[in-house]
């Protein structure tokens, strides 16, 4: 493999986009490839990934969603539906002067990068998902699915959706907060089978009274967690958790897609300890229809969501080898 070229290479730049501004990292060149985090992250999430795409000729462009840091952050809650962070991504392609990309993304990132993939396939003429599998747009509604899910307990979907009240929890403590969270859903840290799940809050409850307490996970340096806490104490939670308060008006938005299968040529990593791998192992099994121009499907055993960073040189050679094929047809 080629070597990953340094931290030192990456351009930090600002453009101009629907949102107002998107902050993105640039590295390398040649073919773009735009890289779409999840929450509750940043362009930062994909660190490992810039220098090794750089390396193997790749334009590497990871960017902050609308709502994180150095992006804009819109204040209505509506600012934040999905067709209005596909927007974004079409404008970054076209501030880089650039008429077409791969898309690549992780947890939220994948169902952003897919849904850009479905909306704009002039601009996106493949895509990669991490983490969490594609699900064509329709079915019920989201709200409805999320409050059935805890019986008793409250899902974490469902606990994000009033404004403000996640926000209260995490806010005072925002460092603490995310090292829990992150270890909560890490294959090192996280809960042992049988333990109360960290994805449900119990009646009257915190998201993080189920965080282990006092851990951190291998991949999750001081300095790492400085990064991101330091964003989120910056900006405040709201722009992140907006994206959760928008699914059922995306729900009306997209119902012309209803079963939509994406055509293009696709890739998928998922963790082999994930909830968003195992909770939605038909999604999987149903690529065949939905995903018909899959390259290839990939579990790494042992992993948790975080897989870009707890196993990156299993993701970036996954990835570069996906990519350099792409570009060999």
């Amino acid at each position: 493999m080629p070597q990953p070229t340094p931290s030192a290479d990456r351009t930090h730049r600002l453009v101009s986009s629907p949102a107002g501004r998107t902050h993105l990292v640039e590295q390398g060149s040649g073919p773009l490839v735009l890289l779409v985090h999840g929450f509750p992250e940043s362009w930062y999430s994909w660190r490992h990934q810039l220098p090794a795409l750089a390396a193997a000729g790749f334009r590497a462009v990871a960017i902050d969603v609308r709502g994180y840091g150095r992006s804009s952050r819109p204040a209505a809650v509506d600012a934040y539906r999905m067709l209005d962070l596909v927007a974004d991504n079409v404008a970054v392609v076209e501030a880089l002067g650039e008429r077409s990309a791969v898309v690549v993304g992780h947890d939220w990132g994948a169902t952003i990068a897919a849904h850009s993939a479905l909306l704009r396939p002039d601009v996106f003429r493949a895509v990669g998902l991490l983490s969490v599998p594609y699900t064509p747009p329709g079915g019920p509604r989201p709200s409805e699915v999320f409050e059935a899910m805890g019986g008793a307990e409250e899902f974490y979907v469902s606990y994000f959706q009033e404004p403000g009240r996640a926000e209260a929890e995490i806010e005072p403590d925002v460092r603490g907060w995310l090292a829990g969270f992150y270890a909560a859903l890490s294959a090192d840290t996280m809960p042992a089978p049988g333990a109360p799940d960290p994805h449900f809050v119990s009646p009257g409850g915190r998201l993080r009274d189920r965080f282990p307490a006092g851990r951190r996970p291998a991949w999750l340096s001081e300095h790492d967690l400085d990064v991101y806490a330091g964003e989120f104490e910056r900006t405040g939670m709201t722009g992140a958790l907006n994206r959760y308060r928008t699914m059922d008006r995306d729900w009306k938005d997209l119902a012309a897609h209803a079963g939509a299968p994406l055509t293009q040529p696709s890739l998928f990593i998922g963790g082999g300890l994930d909830a968003s791998t195992t909770w939605l192992a038909d999604a999987i099994t149903a690529y065949p229809t939905t995903l018909p121009g899959l390259s290839a499907s990939h579990i790494l055993d042992g992993c948790g969501h975080f897989l870009q960073q707890e196993r990156p040189r299993e993701t970036n050679d996954l990835l570069t080898t996906w990519l350099t094929g792409l570009t060999e047809r």
